[in-house]
């Protein structure tokens, strides 16, 4: 058995241990391209565990909050001529707008019903921006997010370079594993497990569980909206499928493979199913039915994740 003062101090430095994982990471992959994607993913996910996780709430409608931000990304840099990192700072607000609107209406229901009002209005994102040609480009999508070189007054990046790419995203989202460490360390943070643990208990104990989930909920969206900015200069493009239902039941998976409830299982989770996808596809086009066996194999014999079920060995 570890020692438990081993794992206080692990948990106490999780951000600096997985920022330094970060900074090897891409030593590790085939392609930078893939640890790329899996960064991006891997902080989506982080931003709906916080909400399924953390809290226990199930939904369907996080490709709103990240396609909401890949587009206010996108937009800012075409339509208003902002600079990228004013691009990714309206991502994250609209993440938040986004989350905030869905989220009013959301938190009134619970359990299948919270997860039906969400994907039933992260279907109504979907539509408006199918629809508003205009504005958004419809099935096209947005094209000419374009980010070449990033000046940092004493120096030039390269952003076309992969591994330069790698670790301009990787700088954000170690912010992003900052800020989520110092929230569940926080008193909201313990207020989000006791709502999660004993809703009735939480709200005797004075809690607003309410204002709990709500907070909650525009939060993650903040998350999600950083995700779906990076997304958009990676790709130099935002596709309409970003916002596509699918995307919300990717992230699920993700989150499931991983470890519900866990700090770094997200990007675990995202890992485990972006290389799957890449490495079946190779050899066959139905890599869809090798990558849903092994999510059902961990459903059945890991329902912790992989990352939870490698913590709990350890602690035993």
């Amino acid at each position: 058995m570890l020692n438990p003062d081993f794992v206080a101090r692990c948990k106490q430095h999780r951000v600096i241990l997985a920022v330094a994982f970060l900074l090897i990471f891409p030593l590790l992959m085939p392609f930078k391209a893939i640890a790329v994607n899996i960064l991006i993913y891997g902080l989506y996910a982080l931003g709906f565990n916080m909400l399924f996780g953390t809290l226990g709430l199930l939904s369907f409608g996080h490709a709103a909050l990240f396609g909401g931000g890949a587009y206010a990304c996108g937009l800012a840099m075409i339509r208003l001529g902002l600079p990228w990192w004013m691009g990714i700072v309206c991502a994250v607000v609209i993440g938040m707008a986004l989350a905030a609107i869905i989220g009013a209406f959301a938190i009134r229901t619970r359990g299948i019903y919270f997860a039906m009002v969400t994907m039933a209005l992260a279907q109504c994102v979907y539509f408006i921006s199918d629809q508003w040609v205009s504005l958004t480009g419809g099935e096209n999508g947005l094209r000419d997010v374009t980010l070449t070189k990033i000046d940092l007054g004493i120096t030039t990046l390269n952003f076309v370079d992969p591994l330069t790419r790698y670790y301009v995203v990787a700088f954000f989202v170690a912010i992003a594993l900052f800020v989520l460490s110092r929230i569940l360390a926080s008193p909201f943070g313990a207020a989000m497990e006791a709502v999660r643990e004993n809703e009735a208990r939480a709200r005797a104990c004075g809690y607003d569980v309410r204002a709990t989930r709500y907070l909650a909920f525009i939060l993650s969206g903040g998350f999600c909206g950083l995700a779906g900015a990076l997304q958009a200069l990676h790709l130099s493009i935002v596709p309409l499928e970003t916002l596509a239902i699918a995307n919300s039941g990717l992230v699920v998976m993700m989150s499931l493979l991983g470890g519900m409830g866990t700090f770094f299982g997200p990007f675990v989770g995202a890992g485990v199913f972006l290389l799957l996808e890449n490495l079946v596809s190779l050899w066959t086009v139905h890599w869809q039915i090798f990558v849903g066996a092994a999510f059902v194999a961990c459903v059945l014999f890991f329902p912790r994740g992989i990352w939870g079920t490698i913590l709990l060995g350890r602690g035993r």
